[in-house]
């Protein structure tokens, strides 16, 4: 089974974005298995810390090279992605040598209550993903506008050309972990900063 680290930038209790990455893995059956990366207590990144790693940055690395590949889940913050996301992405990326996001598949989604379902922020965060060398696949693109009633109690998705268009990202990002994946044995190369 293919596997994702599913990073989601809000770290809020009731993110909707949290509820709506939960639902895609539902969708996604046995296409996808989703293994939601804890990113919230993660330190602010602090090169002084390497000296004594912190556990969560220990598992952050190890949970991300383990999976295939990396489903990226932002709210939009002031145009922009979070900074949860961005702090986890520099902690990864190092130390140097130990890219644990090198060659890995990617894509970014994201949802809002506005009109432009976080397009802003998922742009934002597309430009530093190439720079970090993960593989990012740039369509389809989702920008979902989240509205409760499309959604059951189970956070099920109920309504079905919600479920249509979201069968088709998923089918994509399948596709393109197949076509794009490198061994994981393979040593990974750098990012640069």
């Amino acid at each position: 089974m293919t596997t994702v680290a599913v990073l989601v930038g809000s770290l809020r209790r009731d993110s909707i974005n949290r509820k709506f990455a939960e639902s895609i893995g539902k969708l996604a059956g046995e296409r996808l298995t989703f293994q939601f990366v804890d990113i919230g207590d993660l330190p602010l990144y602090n090169e002084d810390l390497w000296e004594n790693t912190p556990e969560s940055v220990t598992r952050l690395k190890q949970e991300v090279e383990a999976a295939d590949a990396v489903l990226f889940v932002t709210p939009e913050y002031n145009r922009s992605f979070s900074p949860a996301i961005k702090n986890a992405i520099d902690w990864g990326t190092r130390p140097y040598g130990k890219n644990s996001w090198a060659t890995k598949p990617s894509a970014v989604i994201g949802t809002s209550p506005g009109a432009t379902g976080a397009a802003s922020g998922q742009n934002a965060l597309r430009g530093l993903l190439t720079v970090v060398d993960t593989v990012h696949m740039a369509q389809p693109e989702v920008y979902f506008v989240y509205k409760p009633e499309l959604f059951d109690a189970d956070n099920n998705i109920v309504d079905q050309s919600t479920k249509d268009f979201l069968n088709r990202f998923v089918d994509r990002f399948a596709k393109w972990i197949d076509q794009t994946s490198e061994p994981k044995t393979k040593a990974q190369p750098d990012a640069h900063s």
